[in-house]
């Protein structure tokens, strides 16, 4: 199976990759534009295999993705490409429409056109698959799951952006028949995540003895989602759903930001080298001014693909979380450019600016 995979330098899409090579006999084509948070570093394991492929290119660019379809000619998108991060969003909300909402439309209308040229077998088992986020729902309570009938309601800029690009995904297969898939996960954690997202940003802060900023109380929850989990479930989705359909992915995993927090400290404690005086990396919790419009709580209810597809997460939260410490321990080559060059760990999402 020949497949584009959309942001494939980033950290999910990273995964995705390594996992397709490493685990299928898929051949891989990475499109990915190289912004601030995509790193080829993730990608070096693979980076030679005869089966792999990279093209760097904007998903907003029409000609030179209807050329990339032309001439790969694949069996199959799975498409990540995306600005990801909430606090960004609030900062720079203009960069997150015409990634997400104009690129998604521009690689939908691409793959619509190539499809319709496929002879029939062929056209019958092209899929596309539109990955999303959880945060398309909105807020929950203190009670309840997100479902995949659960009412869009996005909060925040990052959010809206992620809804619309849904709602075209919808539209394609129900306006063109056009074979897309929709996908909506939980929080992702694992290796190789840019360090602006919490787990990692706590994990080398607190490595560094800097603070530990949490937002507000800490009491916001998220379920928590490791990549490799959500990198199986995709090629799962992919080999066995059905067009049209939406299959919510989660780990199963609620936690409190104070308590994932806590939990890498407590990690650190035992694998890290002590911090100056021994004093315990909790000591360095920070409660800051909390995110604007920032929403209390996501759950997802798995049961579909589980129940349809058969995919369940291998991972509790807490191993996952130590084989992810573990490898930013392991890792300082990949992460500490970044810290130099990219991005210092400042606070972002403070609603100072406009665009």
């Amino acid at each position: 199976m020949k497949i584009i995979v959309t942001g494939g330098a980033g950290f999910i899409g990273s995964a995705l990759c390594r996992y397709l090579i490493g685990n299928t006999p898929s051949t891989v084509l990475n499109i990915d534009k190289l912004t601030y948070a995509a790193n080829l570093e993730s990608l070096k394991e693979i980076a030679n295999n005869e089966r792999y492929s990279f093209s760097q290119t904007d998903i907003c660019d029409d000609a030179a993705i209807k050329s990339i379809f032309e001439s790969f000619r694949p069996d199959a998108v799975i498409h990540l490409a995306a600005e990801s991060h909430v606090d960004r969003s609030i900062d720079g909300p203009g960069a997150f429409v015409h990634t997400n909402v104009v690129g998604t439309y521009t690689l939908l209308n691409a793959a619509r056109g190539y499809w319709q040229t496929l002879a029939p077998a062929e056209k019958e088992k092209f899929r596309f698959v539109n990955v999303s986020t959880d945060e398309v729902y909105g807020s929950l309570g203190d009670e309840g799951l997100f479902t995949e009938t659960t009412p869009y309601q996005p909060n925040s800029p990052y959010s809206a952006s992620k809804a619309s690009a849904d709602h075209l995904a919808r539209a394609w297969f129900h306006t063109y028949g056009m074979p897309v898939m929709t996908t909506n996960c939980s929080n992702n954690y694992g290796p190789c995540q840019f360090p602006e997202k919490l787990i990692p940003l706590t994990i080398l802060n607190a490595l560094e003895g800097k603070p530990l900023p949490v937002y507000g109380t800490g009491e916001n929850i998220r379920d928590w989602l490791f990549v490799d989990d959500h990198a199986r479930a995709l090629w799962t989705v992919l080999q066995k759903g059905r067009p049209g359909e939406v299959y919510n992915i989660g780990g199963n995993s609620e936690k409190k930001n104070i308590e994932v927090v806590r939990a890498i400290c407590a990690i650190l404690d035992k694998l890290a080298p002590p911090l100056e005086g021994g004093k315990p990396r909790e000591s360095l919790i920070t409660f800051v001014t909390d995110r604007p419009g920032h929403d209390q709580r996501y759950a997802i209810d798995a049961s579909k693909i589980k129940g349809e597809l058969g995919w369940t997460p291998q991972e509790t939260f807490e191993t996952g979380l130590k084989r992810t410490v573990e490898w930013y321990l392991g890792n300082e080559a990949w992460w500490q450019p970044l810290r130099d060059r990219t991005y210092k760990g400042e606070r972002l999402g403070l609603n100072q600016k406009v665009a």
